[in-house]
């Protein structure tokens, strides 16, 4: 295989994997109460556990001021919790309140609930396949990031 396959086979499952989330992407407003964005960010803030708020708005692709507004929705409604860090007043840590942390769960129930449906279809030697390819796929990842 040479590199110039490579590049054209992700770049091949980039567009499927986008053409997956999209199926996946329900209306969050709908199910959760909130809006795609907001339910992300609290998803990605529960995983990935208290983060200053520049980390996060890079992490997003969202400017600061931006998901400021964000978070002040989140935090008047009980689900992130903000602390001034005492080294540096300058920058902000938020985290998941136990309620942010119950909703983050449903939401990623949700979405693996959405998973089931977009794959139920599949034999299970493909699931099989696919898992596998999976597993490399995450390994070899590791190993970009």
């Amino acid at each position: 295989m040479s590199r110039k396959e490579f590049v054209a086979l992700m770049e091949e499952n980039i567009w499927t994997l986008d053409k997956i989330a999209d199926k996946l992407r329900l209306d969050r407003a709908e199910t959760t109460g909130y809006p795609r964005q907001l339910m992300s960010i609290l998803v990605r803030l529960h995983n990935g556990g208290r983060a200053r708020l520049k980390d996060i708005a890079r992490r997003e692709h969202v400017s600061a001021p931006n998901l400021c507004a964000a978070f002040r929705k989140l935090e008047h409604d009980g689900l992130v919790l903000r602390s001034v860090d005492e080294d540096d007043r300058r920058n902000t840590w938020y985290c998941v309140s136990p309620a942010g942390a119950e909703l983050a769960v449903v939401a990623m129930d949700l979405f693996r609930d959405g998973i089931e449906r977009v794959f139920a279809g599949i034999s299970h030697a493909d699931e099989v396949r696919l898992t596998e390819a999976l597993r490399t796929m995450r390994d070899v990842l590791k190993n970009v990031e």
